[in-house]
């Protein structure tokens, strides 16, 4: 069962719009830089590790890539956008549940809840996002879950594919759509 604060979209992004996005995250040729964080949860998991690529953080692109996000950007249509983070987490002999948490924890909670929060899945594979109601939501590549950021969620790892890869974005969008204005830092090429 799906709770009903969280949106589950198959089939983001057009093919061609994801297959240009997946090429650039996953194909070995195109050297996309991954940086080494020895830190998924907390500082106390010394076994735990991941792979990051922010695209936006602090107001400001980071990253000469964070145009190659236009075609989602454009969909979810965020009036601000406090960061977009690329996650990338290697096979494990057993899936690893990671522990709960609520993005944008700098916020009270009661601000949280006017935020947004967005998990794109680069790649299919038998790892998964859950939530503390018990929720679980499938790695399918090309889908896009959404929810109030202040919803306790976790992710995993995966044991049938390389890796597991997914985009966060954490955004206050407006309700209105045509009022919508893409950030000015990040120009589509």
């Amino acid at each position: 069962m799906i709770a009903k604060d969280i949106k589950i979209e198959n089939n983001f992004l057009s093919q061609k719009e994801f297959d240009e996005i997946q090429e650039l995250l996953l194909t070995e040729p195109k050297g996309f830089p991954w940086f080494y964080n020895n830190i998924i949860d907390t500082r106390e998991d010394v076994d735990k590790f991941q792979f990051i690529h922010i695209f936006y953080s602090n107001n400001a692109s980071q990253s000469q890539h964070a145009s190659s996000l236009m075609p989602i950007l454009e969909i979810i249509g965020p009036t601000s956008l406090s960061r977009i983070k690329a996650n990338l987490i290697t096979r494990t002999p057993e899936i690893v549940e990671n522990k709960f948490h609520s993005d944008m924890r700098f916020l009270s909670e009661e601000k949280r809840k006017q935020w947004t929060t967005s998990i794109f899945y680069m790649n299919t594979n038998n790892g998964y996002s859950k939530f503390d109601n018990d929720t679980k939501v499938n790695s399918v590549a090309n889908r896009m879950i959404t929810f109030p950021s202040n919803m306790k969620h976790t992710g995993t790892s995966c044991t049938d594919e390389r890796t597991r890869v997914v985009i966060n974005f954490n955004y206050f969008s407006q309700t209105d759509p045509s009022l919508y204005e893409p950030p000015s830092n990040i120009v589509r090429q």
